[in-house]
C-alpha cells in the first residue's frame, strides 16, 4: 500500500491524509453527541433527534450546491471552507447550551460536509486521471482508518470532559484548513466562471441518462449498507451484546477495510470490468443478510441463545456488508466521474450524494416499518428478507444496464492497470 500511496501526486496524497483527518475529527465527537445533548444538557429526546437530523439534512440537502460551487470556483476553496465551517460548528458544540446556538452548530457542521465532500471526491477523480479506481481504493483505506481511530480517541477525551473532545475535534479541522491553504495546489473546474444558471448545470446532469440510470440502480445499496448503523445494532442489543458488541463490530469492519481494501480492488480489477465488480458487490450485499434472516426466523429470540451464537449472525452480516462495500466503492466512485462531463465533475458527485442520502432516508423508513410489522406478525425475518431481495434486484438492474450498453456511451480512460494497484 505504501508504494501505491507514494506513486500518486502530492495533491492526491494530501487529500487522502485530509480524509483521514476529516473522519478522525468527526468520529471523535459525533458518536457521543447524542448522549451529551440528552444527558449532560438535559434536552428532550425529540429535540436531540431534531438537532442530529438537522445536521444530516443540511449536509445531504446541500450536496448539489456544494458540488456546483466547486465546479465554478475550484475544489480547494470549497475544501477549505468546509473544514473551516466544521471547526466553528464543533467549537460551538463545546461552548453552547442554548438551543439556538446548538441549532447553528448542527447546521454549520452539516453544511461543512456538503462543501468539502463533493470537492474532495471530484479533486481525487480529476487529479488521479486514469488511476481513479486505485485512488479511491486508497481513499477508502484512509477513510476507514479515520473511522477506526476517531471513536477510540473520542472516548478517552469524553471521559475527561466532553468540551475537551469538542476542542480537539475543532483543532483537527483547523489544522486541516491551514494544511489545505498552504499545501494543496489549486485545481480549477472548467465550468468556473460559467455564465449560465446553476439550474442549467443540474438539468444537464439529470439529462445524462446513463448517470441517472446508474444512480437509480445504486439507490438501494445505501439503504442496505446503512443497516450497520440501524438494523444490526438493534439485533446486537436483542442478542444481549450491548454497546461492547456494537463497538467490536465497528472495529472489525474498519480493520477489514484498512487491511483488505487495496488487495481486494487489485483482485477485482484483474478479473472484472468495473460494472461487473459493482454487480458482484451488490449481490454480496444482498446475500449478506442471510445470516440475520435465518437467525431471526429459525433461532428464536437472539437473547435466548448463548452469547457468542446470539451476536454471530449480526457480526457476520456486518462483515459481508463491509466486504461488499469495499468491492463496490472504488469502481462506483470512478464510474460517477466516467459517466459525467469533466467540467461538471463536482456537480455529478454532489447530486449522486444527494440521491444516496434520499436512499438512506427511505431505506431507514422502510426497514423500520418492516421490523415493526415483522415483530407484530410473527415474521421477524421480514426486514432482512426485503433487504436481501433489494440487494439482488439492485445487482440485476446494474447488470441489465451493462448488458444493454447503457454505460458504453462514456469512454473508460480509467481501466485499471492491475500491476500498479497496491
Amino acid at each position: 500500500m505504501r508504494a501505491g500511496y507514494a506513486s500518486f501526486s502530492p495533491a492526491v496524497r494530501l487529500l487522502l491524509v485530509n480524509q483521514f483527518g476529516i473522519n478522525l475529527g468527526f468520529y471523535m465527537l459525533v458518536p457521543y453527541l447524542a448522549d451529551h445533548l440528552s444527558g449532560r444538557l438535559g434536552l428532550a429526546v425529540w429535540l436531540t433527534g431534531l438537532l442530529l437530523g438537522l445536521r444530516n439534512l443540511s449536509q445531504q440537502g446541500m450536496f448539489p450546491v456544494g458540488g456546483t460551487l466547486c465546479d465554478r470556483y475550484g475544489y480547494k476553496p470549497l475544501i477549505m471552507a468546509g473544514c473551516g465551517l466544521r471547526t466553528v460548528g464543533f467549537a460551538l458544540f463545546g461552548v453552547s447550551s442554548s438551543v439556538p446556538a446548538l441549532i447553528a452548530a448542527s447546521v454549520l457542521t452539516g453544511l461543512a460536509g456538503a462543501l468539502f465532500n463533493p470537492a474532495v471526491r471530484a479533486y481525487v477523480a480529476v487529479e488521479a486521471g486514469e488511476r481513479k479506481v486505485e485512488a479511491f481504493a486508497l481513499f477508502n483505506v484512509f477513510y476507514q482508518a479515520g473511522i477506526l481511530a476517531g471513536p477510540l480517541v473520542g472516548v478517552l477525551l469524553v471521559a475527561v470532559d466532553f468540551r475537551l473532545a469538542c476542542v480537539a475535534a475543532a483543532v483537527v479541522f483547523a489544522v486541516l484548513t491551514l494544511l489545505q491553504a498552504r499545501r494543496l495546489p489549486s485545481r480549477r473546474g472548467t465550468a468556473e466562471g460559467a455564465g449560465r444558471p446553476v439550474l442549467a448545470d443540474w438539468k444537464e446532469v439529470l439529462a445524462n441518462r446513463p448517470f441517472v440510470a446508474f444512480s437509480a440502480a445504486m439507490f438501494v445499496s445505501y439503504a442496505l449498507s446503512y443497516q450497520v448503523y440501524l438494523g444490526l445494532p438493534l439485533e446486537l442489543r436483542r442478542a444481549g451484546g450491548g454497546q461492547a458488541a456494537i463497538a467490536v463490530m465497528y472495529t472489525f469492519m474498519a480493520l477489514l477495510a484498512v487491511a483488505g481494501q487495496v488487495r481486494l480492488t487489485a483482485f477485482a480489477a484483474r478479473r472484472w470490468r468495473p460494472e461487473q465488480a459493482i454487480v458482484r458487490g451488490l449481490a454480496v450485499m444482498g446475500v449478506g443478510f442471510v445470516p440475520v434472516l435465518l437467525a431471526a426466523q429459525f433461532a428464536g429470540r437472539p437473547g435466548d441463545l448463548p452469547y457468542g451464537l446470539g451476536v454471530a449472525p449480526a457480526v457476520a452480516t456486518a462483515i459481508l456488508l463491509t466486504a461488499a462495500g469495499m468491492l463496490i466503492f472504488p469502481f462506483e466512485m470512478a464510474m460517477i466521474s466516467t459517466l459525467g462531463s469533466p467540467e461538471l465533475t463536482g456537480t455529478y458527485y454532489g447530486l449522486y450524494n444527494a440521491f444516496s442520502g434520499i436512499g438512506i432516508l427511505l431505506g431507514n423508513l422502510a426497514s423500520g416499518w418492516a421490523m415493526d410489522v415483522g415483530d407484530a406478525r410473527g415474521f421477524p425475518a421480514l426486514p432482512w428478507l426485503l433487504l436481501l431481495i433489494a440487494g439482488l434486484v439492485s445487482a440485476l438492474a446494474v447488470r441489465r444496464l451493462d448488458r444493454a450498453g447503457r454505460f458504453l456511451a462514456a469512454s473508460y480512460p480509467d481501466r485499471v492497470r492491475p500491476e500498479t494497484v497496491g
